[in-house]
């Protein structure tokens, strides 16, 4: 039972993730003494409840007191009343694993009595208080032959320094005479009965349970938007730095008993993101660092990226429980990875265009600027298709984020059979800004479209200025792509968080070459909305 709470805590700490080679990040997560605090708040809260449920075992044996006599005595229906847990703290212990600290324990137990004194027989009941209780775990993360997942005590010990034991009854004056050999008995008994409770609890429940995980899976293409899915779980062995395969991120208990990072976090049909290991999570006095790879592929073919992350100088702060490190980065292979998927297209026809502007994508509404268009194509129906010939690339500085995107527009006449007849080819560039804020664990976004040029790359309708098309443009990227893209981005990004946790109180800052987001933890149980 104790190991189950305690995994509360440690799963904060033991970031679930994935290998990949040696490199710098693309995503930086860190977890501060703050974080550590609150998690470990909320696993001694639990711990508390799963001691009380202790099953203690009757006591019996023969004492011989001066001037009486041999006493035989019995303590049964040992009831562990309450167990509280005032003082503890976790913490990493170099080449060993996690370390849970519990100091000044105290504890209540009743029961009932029974003596034999000659031909006397007597029984009555029995107050008993255990103070100054410590406990010391360790747990440590491994695997087996087959690679899947371990969790076992690596060492647990209990020192109690006080135990006093008052007995009520006819004689219950002279019981208490020979109180010292049932304090002592107890206090092993207690000892060894907490640390056999936690060694017991992670190999019949926990560990089991690792064993019946599936293999992960592949994601197929048309799930639903910000489905998650594991293709592949690793957890870190802080014992030798090493990352261990498929360690769960949820067991069937009231709270997590490991809280996992899904490796790959899918996000549409279209893409996911990879947030495996990089390195090994650096401790600090204050945090812990993990370094993420922090990269958007394709589902349907990943490639490698043309481009490498920047090195991120990132903060001393540590006023928020967490925060997050988004390089530029991992910005710029979301427009890789949906530009090599094919995404960056976007066609624009008549019916798309909103009821209150007196507009129609026809041929006689650009006939004013191309008077050749009446005459070759009369009246008829247009589509426009905008693509980039590369992904986008976005700067981060502390000024915030901005883009300078070039895009296509090819324009087409939609003959009655709806064949197309290409009409001009025009580029796109300008200034783009973007908002990006933090909203339910995703990462959003909002653009604001500066000043745009266009220019004339082709023709087959002879040659005609292009300026004359600004305001038509204008038109179509503020009331139509820009709100498109905008509703997809205010759908966001999933952050690499466990299960049921929530943020609040989020800082936003903009760094060189990186977003720097901060919030404190709120964990939500099973069972609460």
């Amino acid at each position: 039972m104790g190991a189950q709470s305690l995994a509360v805590p440690c799963g904060m700490l033991a970031l679930c993730l994935a290998l990949a080679g040696t490199t710098n990040p693309g995503f930086v997560a860190r977890i501060t003494q703050a974080g550590l605090d609150y998690a470990h708040q909320q696993g001694i809260a639990v711990l508390e409840k799963e001691l009380v449920q202790l099953k203690l075992p009757d006591i019996s044996g023969d004492y011989r007191v001066r001037h009486v006599g041999k006493v035989h005595y019995e303590l049964s229906s040992l009831d562990l009343r309450s167990f509280h847990l005032p003082y503890s703290r976790i913490s990493l212990v170099p080449n060993v694993g996690l370390q849970v600290s519990i100091s000044n324990a105290f504890a209540e137990v009743d029961g009932n009595w029974r003596v034999k004194i000659y031909f006397v027989r007597d029984h009555g009941s029995f107050d008993l208080k255990v103070e100054n209780i410590y406990i010391k775990i360790n747990l440590k993360l491994g695997s087996d032959t087959s690679g899947k997942p371990t969790i076992d005590t690596s060492d647990c010990s209990t020192r109690i320094s006080q135990v006093r034991v008052h007995f009520s009854g006819k004689f219950g004056w002279l019981y208490n005479i020979f109180h010292s050999v049932i304090e002592s008995r107890f206090r092993k008994i207690l000892e060894g009965k907490v640390c056999e409770n936690v060694v017991s609890s992670v190999r019949s429940e926990p560990q089991p349970y690792l064993q019946t995980l599936p293999e992960a899976s592949t994601p197929e293409a048309g799930t639903e938007l910000l489905h998650w899915e594991a293709r592949a779980r690793h957890c870190l062995d802080v014992s030798g730095g090493n990352l261990l395969p498929a360690f769960p991120c949820h067991l069937p208990l009231a709270h997590p008993s490991v809280l996992c990072f899904t490796v790959t976090a899918r996000i549409d049909a279209v893409a996911g993101i990879d947030y495996s290991l990089v390195a090994p999570p650096t401790a600090t006095a204050q945090s812990l660092d993990v370094d993420l790879k922090g990269e958007f592929f394709s589902l349907a073919h990943r490639s490698a990226v043309p481009f490498s992350p920047l090195a991120l100088s990132f903060p001393p702060d540590h006023d928020r429980m967490v925060y997050f490190g988004a390089s530029s980065y991992f910005f710029n292979t979301a427009g890789f990875a949906y530009h090599a998927a094919g995404a960056l297209v976007f066609e624009i026809t008549d019916s798309m265009i909103p009821k209150d502007i007196e507009f129609h994508l026809k041929t006689s509404t650009f006939s004013a600027f191309i008077p050749q268009l009446e005459t070759m194509y009369p009246d008829m129906p247009m589509k426009l298709r905008l693509s980039t010939s590369s992904a986008p690339f976005l700067n981060i500085g502390p000024g915030g984020v901005s883009l300078k995107p070039v895009v296509d527009i090819q324009a087409y006449a939609i003959f009655p059979n709806s064949s197309l007849a290409p009409l001009f080819l025009l580029s796109l560039t300008g200034n783009v800004s973007a908002v990006i804020d933090m909203k339910s664990s995703h990462i959003v976004g909002n653009l604001t479209v500066g000043r745009m040029k266009l220019s004339l790359k082709h023709s087959d309708v002879g040659t005609f200025q292009v300026r004359m098309l600004q305001s038509i443009m204008n038109i179509l990227a503020s009331s139509i792509l820009l709100p498109r893209l905008n509703a997809r981005l205010d759908q966001g990004f999933p952050l690499p968080l466990p299960d049921r946790i929530q943020l609040f109180n989020v800082l936003v800052q903009f760094h060189q070459n990186f977003l720097l987001l901060g919030a404190d933890v709120r964990y939500q149980p099973r069972g609460r909305r």
